[in-house]
């Protein structure tokens, strides 16, 4: 066990560190780490957007005892509370990262490393895990400090640069859950994936729609809304408002089922007053 590292609850197997390199992801070298975090529900929703996004190890750095072990909000993450690394200083828990990411809001005390926003720390730490998978490279660390206090400046000195989400001025400092779970989007975001086209969907035929109109124009006759000397410009009328519609195939056959039922209704109604 490394120097400083607290003895570890049940482990998962799925989480193990020591699995084959060729078998992790990018995101596998990506390690959360939460300095004394004391409210049990933020570090069930800090694991649970892990667990989200696809990053399995969470290390916490002297964590309030009774919080831990009350952690409960983590839906489908239990393994990665289970597998969850104590460590007794902010040192031990990075000791075997190559880089390792601060984040802060902004407040009034001078920080001292390099501030990133989110949109470009997010793209640094995303290029770093490629290079680590691609070159087997160490593993980065991205650190979120107390609910209450943050992280102090000792905590920063182990940092590279710190990384902050913009927030507005008023309001600056975030939940944890939902702090961990906005830089992990930002971390894993593919701008490229927003432009792909939707699947295409079969548009209804010419003959799909006719059926429609006719149906409709059935409908319509039977409220009352057709009268005898405008059925052709009502026929016309319904024709252009079905070709407007724009239906795909699929939506072509629920109009069709709704207007059979329609009048399979009027229908009924017309026979039980005979």
């Amino acid at each position: 066990m490394p120097d400083g590292e607290r003895p570890s609850r049940k482990s998962s197997p799925r989480l193990r560190k020591d699995r084959p390199a060729s078998a992790q992801s990018a995101l596998a070298a990506l390690k959360i780490v939460l300095v004394s975090p004391r409210n049990p529900l933020n570090i069930g929703a800090a694991a649970r957007a892990m667990s989200n996004f696809g990053v399995t190890e969470l290390r916490l750095v002297n964590p309030y005892e009774v919080a831990f072990k009350e952690a409960r909000s983590a839906v489908k993450a239990h393994g990665i509370l289970e597998a969850a690394r104590e460590f007794a200083t902010v040192a031990d828990a990075v000791a075997d990262c190559e880089l390792v990411v601060g984040t802060t809001s902004l407040g009034p005390r001078a920080l001292e490393h390099p501030l990133r926003r989110l949109e470009y720390g997010g793209k640094a730490i995303a290029r770093k895990l490629t290079v680590s998978r691609d070159q087997q490279g160490s593993n980065v660390a991205l650190l979120f400090g107390s609910e209450k206090f943050g992280l102090s400046n000792e905590d920063m000195s182990h940092c590279h640069w710190l990384m902050r989400i913009p927030s507005r001025e008023e309001h600056g400092s975030m939940n944890l859950g939902q702090a961990v779970a906005v830089c992990l989007y930002e971390i894993i975001r593919n701008p490229a994936a927003a432009k792909t086209a939707p699947e295409a969907k079969r548009t209804a035929s010419a003959e799909e729609r006719e059926r429609i109109a006719a149906r409709l124009e059935e409908v319509l006759a039977r409220c009352g809304y057709v009268h005898s000397g405008t059925e052709g410009s009502t026929r016309m009328k319904i024709r252009r408002l079905v070709y407007r519609m724009q239906l795909n195939a699929h939506d072509a056959e629920v109009w069709m089922g709704m207007l059979r039922q329609m009048l399979w209704k009027l229908d009924s109604g017309a026979d039980r007053e005979e």
